[in-house]
């Protein structure tokens, strides 16, 4: 009989092997491990990151697994949660764009946690969190571009991520792997609004979907009984969250014995430290100073030519009041990169308010673009058009940000951003951090998971 989407999806997530993923997948889960950690790094100290942080230690008591940002141990469920926090507030963690989705944050934290629990390889590690990468995508892609508009799809189709990575380290069969997608599913959260008033809410999307995810996995491996169908079914997800869900999309590249289509390697990393929709632009509007020799006092007004999803997630920052929110604001990006050559984490503390900002910022617009909108989300074109003081008109673009797949980050670089978050945030050491990275570059020999930055047992 016919397997529906989610059967074949749950058989694909109990079944991946780490010695059938190509070896140019398992090199590229490597890189996202490591640029994942050093976002992680980068969270220590960050004020909604400590407050769940505090949270989490307040239920919990010392555990086998690392949370990262203290430099100690909590059960599985609440380090994946603190972790989760951690690494998705300095913008700076990894994106699908078909799938508008942002998967280290939602994978890594639950499959490292049960990972150093249970004494996992650094293979079966991996194998699971390619899992959890592979899984996550497909329902972000699923789930559509009417989704994206309400819901933040990393809070979202991130619990279904989570389930995939930990369901796959508990040795989950297909049965009960879909039912931790059924118990996963139905408590898929996250919702936009947050960013209206540069509420908290972002970092909680990241934590709940770690701690549901892999929560899901554990009582599935228990005998607890999920939704046979939370995809598609009458009530289930593309019913009460999307307008176009695709169930295509679930099963792309899978079936029929091997896997066509490896959705890890798709990933992007982040260069600049804000929204990925402002990502575009602003190396878009890099091409145009440097090919017209410009400063940031040349320029009298920037038109970004964006799709419609960064006109939902951007438009409605306006005057951003703290610095993360203005990480959402095109024009206080735009202004940053103008001035700076770069938004990064240095330059939206010291700069994002300032006078000299704010002026830029407020000579950016932007508008909706036939093209842009038509490739997005599986491409992300960035359009701009410069006006300068002299009166010239100039247009930018790129048809690949820096860091997507056909541009993307060499392991030096990562492993120097890494480094460079660490610092920023003073979140560990520059040795100890050193040594961290170095052993996450070494995860397919991993005897079991270590600890990364605190002793075990601390």
């Amino acid at each position: 009989m016919k397997m529906t989407p989610a059967q074949t999806l749950a058989h694909f997530a109990a079944g991946l092997c780490f010695e059938h993923i190509p070896e140019h997948v398992v090199r590229f889960a490597e890189h996202l491990l490591v640029d994942w950690f050093g976002s992680t790094v980068a969270g220590h100290g960050a004020r909604p990151v400590m407050g769940i942080v505090r949270f989490t230690r307040a239920m919990g008591a010392p555990g086998p697994s690392e949370v990262i940002v203290e430099h100690a141990g909590n059960s599985p469920w609440l380090a994946a949660m603190a972790n989760a926090a951690a690494s998705h507030v300095a913008e700076q963690d990894d994106v699908h764009n078909g799938a508008v989705f942002h998967p280290a944050t939602v994978v890594f934290p639950p499959a490292l946690a049960v990972a150093q629990a249970i004494g996992a390889s650094g293979p079966a590690f991996l194998a699971a969190c390619v899992a959890g990468y592979e899984v996550g995508i497909r329902v972000g892609e699923f789930l559509g571009r009417s989704h994206y508009k309400v819901f933040h799809t990393t809070g979202t189709a991130g619990t279904l991520a989570a389930a995939a990575a930990v369901g796959h380290l508990l040795r989950l069969d297909a049965g009960q792997m879909l039912h931790a997608f059924g118990s996963a599913g139905t408590q898929s959260a996250g919702l936009w609004e947050f960013l209206r008033t540069a509420a908290d809410s972002k970092q909680l999307h990241t934590a709940h979907a770690a701690g549901a995810g892999l929560m899901a996995a554990y009582l599935a491996r228990d005998g607890f009984t999920g939704a046979a169908d939370i995809f598609g079914g009458a009530q289930g997800m593309a019913a009460g969250m999307s307008q176009d869900a695709d169930p295509a999309r679930l099963t792309d590249g899978l079936g029929g014995g091997e896997v066509r289509r490896w959705a890890t390697a798709e990933t992007s990393f982040k260069w600049h430290a804000s929204c990925r929709h402002t990502h575009p632009a602003a190396d878009a509007l890099l091409a145009v100073m440097q090919a017209g020799h410009l400063q940031a006092g040349d320029i009298a007004q920037v038109v970004a030519h964006v799709h419609q999803g960064a006109l939902d997630v951007l438009g409605p920052v306006v005057d951003p009041g703290t610095v993360h929110q203005s990480k959402f604001s095109m024009g206080t990006v735009l202004a940053l990169v103008a001035r700076h050559g770069h938004a990064g984490l240095d330059e939206f503390e010291r700069d994002y308010q300032s006078d000299a900002t704010r002026a830029l910022r407020d000579k950016v617009r932007m508008q909706l673009d036939a093209e842009v909108d038509a490739a997005y989300p599986r491409r992300w074109i960035g359009k701009v058009t410069v006006t300068t003081t002299g009166g010239r008109v100039l247009h930018g673009r790129v048809d690949e940000p820096r860091g997507d797949p056909g541009n993307t980050l060499t392991r030096g670089e990562i492993t120097a951003k890494a480094l460079r978050l660490a610092a920023f945030s003073g979140g560990a050491g520059e040795a100890a951090m050193q040594r961290a990275v170095e052993s996450l570059w070494q995860v397919a020999s991993w005897p079991r998971a270590p600890w990364l930055l605190a002793e075990r047992g601390a």
